[in-house]
């Protein structure tokens, strides 16, 4: 069995449901250490839900891979320099952050304009959703230096201009992709390269849970919303991940942000299916095109200055 991040040391953060998991899962699939990392854990729950990290680690570990469970509530800054100095006396450093904090569904205010906006809530959202990222960054983009062909990956919604169905959410998950974009910027001369990934239509737990179906049956799920049909399992993003940390080439597409259904066509993957869901096809066809979030034409002089190679 091919093992191709054997020997390679990763923190998601954001582990324990949802994509954190299924990348967490796809990395250990690949035979990484994965630190898990989030808040529900150790009989803590940050939301009303019931997953737990301890589950993603166990997971993790069942794969194939090594998981460590890493309680950290990454909206404090001090619990993240923690986690990040564990790292470090642990391992020496990460070759792998992948950056998938979010915890706003419940809060997202779906069909409300902005200018209706409750900005407590909104201000939470940022801070949840975007935030927690830069602290996160902050403190364990440091890790990577040195290491063989490290990666951050910011994990985001959506790689287009598309709007993404309200203010708020579209502020935060759009944004993503310009935080990967400076991050690459200052991490390029450091030999780290940093980009954003996006999975399509996510069949989370709570995905699965809100239409009343279950892995098994998920294609019932159509018949309460039809563009279910098109959905993916969290791996599928997961795998695509794997395959980024997995490829010696991957500092070419730095800066930029990438769709789970790209990379599968790019590196041959499939999801724990066998199937490879097209999300684009699917909303092109349905939707008409998204105009493209690739901002290659604007920044290929600012690449040239930094002799980071572009594909």
């Amino acid at each position: 069995m091919s093992l191709p991040l054997a020997g390679r040391v990763c923190l998601v953060a954001g582990a324990t449901r949802g994509a954190g998991r299924g990348i967490s899962i796809a990395l250990g699939e690949a035979g990484a250490t994965v630190y898990c990392s989030g808040r529900s854990a150790n009989g803590q729950r940050a939301s009303g839900r019931s997953e737990t990290l301890e589950e993603a680690v166990a997971l993790v570990t069942q794969a194939g891979g090594r998981g460590l469970l890493a309680q950290t509530d990454h909206s404090d800054e001090a619990q993240v320099r923690a986690l990040a100095e564990r790292i470090r006396a642990e391992h020496g450093g990460l070759d792998l952050l992948v950056n998938d904090i979010w915890g706003g569904d419940d809060l997202t205010p779906w069909g409300v304009p902005f200018w209706e906006h409750d900005l407590t809530t909104a201000r939470t959202i940022i801070d949840r959703g975007l935030w927690t990222h830069v602290i996160t960054a902050r403190h364990c983009a440091p890790l990577l230096f040195g290491r063989t062909n490290p990666l951050l990956v910011e994990v985001t919604d959506g790689d287009g201009f598309g709007y993404r169905g309200t203010f708020i959410y579209d502020l935060v998950k759009f944004t993503l992709l310009r935080l990967a974009f400076d991050f690459a910027a200052e991490l390029g001369p450091r030999g780290v390269t940093a980009l954003a990934v996006t999975p399509g239509f996510l069949r989370s737990e709570a995905m699965l849970e809100r239409f009343g179906v279950t892995e098994a049956n998920w294609r019932d799920g159509a018949k309460v919303e039809p563009d279910f049909i098109a959905s993916e399992t969290p791996r599928y993003v997961g795998r695509a991940i794997a395959a980024l940390a997995a490829d010696p080439n991957v500092r070419a597409r730095a800066g930029r942000g990438f769709a789970s259904w790209t990379l599968a066509r790019e590196y041959g993957f499939t999801d724990v299916d066998g199937r490879q869901p097209m999300w684009d096809t699917h909303f092109t066809e349905k939707y008409g095109p998204v105009p493209s979030a690739d901002y290659r034409s604007w920044y290929d002089g600012m690449w040239d200055r930094l002799k980071v190679p572009m594909k």
